[in-house]
C-alpha cells in the first residue's frame, strides 16, 4: 500500500488518473488498527482504485489542510477533487460507497 507524504501527495493523489482512497490514520489509534484489514481487503477487491495511507502524526500539514479532526478518516479523491469522506470505524460498504 502506498504511503502518502507531503512530498508525494500532489503527484500520487491530486494528479492521479485513477480514483484514490486515502486512509488518514495514526499508529496509536485503536479504531485505525481495527479498520486496517478492512481497508486492505477493499484494496484487493478494487484494483482500479489507488489505495493509500497517510499517517497524521507524520503529515500534520496535510491532515490540517483536509480538516481531518477524527481518525480514521477515509477520503475518496478523483481528478484531484475530494468526492466524499467517511469518519471513524465504518463498515466496508461505507468505504466502498465513497467511490460511487
Amino acid at each position: 500500500m502506498l504511503v502518502i507524504t507531503k512530498e508525494n501527495f500532489e503527484q500520487e493523489v491530486l494528479q492521479s488518473k485513477v480514483p484514490v482512497m486515502v486512509d488518514f490514520y495514526a499508529d496509536w489509534c485503536g479504531p485505525c488498527k481495527m479498520m486496517a484489514p478492512v481497508f486492505e481487503e477493499i484494496e484487493r477487491e478494487m484494483p482500479d482504485v489507488k489505495f493509500c495511507k497517510l499517517n497524521i502524526d507524520e503529515q500534520m500539514e496535510l491532515a490540517r489542510k483536509y480538516k481531518v479532526m477524527t481518525i480514521p478518516t477515509f477520503i475518496a479523491f478523483q481528478e484531484g477533487v475530494e468526492l466524499k469522506r467517511a469518519v471513524g470505524a465504518v463498515g466496508k460498504s461505507d468505504i466502498v460507497g465513497l467511490l460511487g
